[in-house]
């Protein structure tokens, strides 16, 4: 399967003082505000370690998912939070936080699948950082 996907950014002003907006082809990002503020401190908007994150835990968990079903489990739910460590100019880890609901399946083989997820997960994959996984079953 082949694709491609767009995203635009727009800025306006300093680094500091000045702001921007992202936009997808989907709509779901529109005009979308992120700045300084957003970014390193407080405000009303997005920035871009928290769209990695929501990418990475979007991609992790639908990855996982198609590996729970080759292995001929579905899950009722995987829960996964990201964390993106941001640190003297670059992003130094993501930490996945795994919580998942998988009749039938026990924790051993619940762990060794995610971990595969984790390592074959495009959005890992991309990242040039220690990637760090934590799971659990409900």
């Amino acid at each position: 399967m082949n694709f491609t996907r767009n995203a635009k950014a727009q800025w306006k002003g300093s680094g500091k003082e000045g702001k921007g907006t992202l936009t997808t082809d989907s709509g779901v990002l529109d005009n979308t505000q992120y700045s300084f503020n957003t970014r390193f401190e407080d405000g009303k908007g997005t920035n871009p370690e928290e769209l990695i994150g929501a990418a990475h835990a979007g991609c992790f968990a639908m990855q996982l998912s198609f590996l729970l079903g080759e292995a001929d489990y579905t899950p009722n739910t995987l829960d996964v939070a990201a964390k993106v460590f941001f640190k003297d100019g670059e992003i130094v880890k993501v930490t996945l936080d795994l919580k998942g609901d998988v009749p039938n399946i026990d924790s051993s083989e619940f762990e060794e699948i995610s971990t595969k997820a984790k390592n074959i997960c495009p959005i890992s994959k991309l990242l040039d950082t220690e990637i760090e996984l934590k799971s659990s079953l409900a």
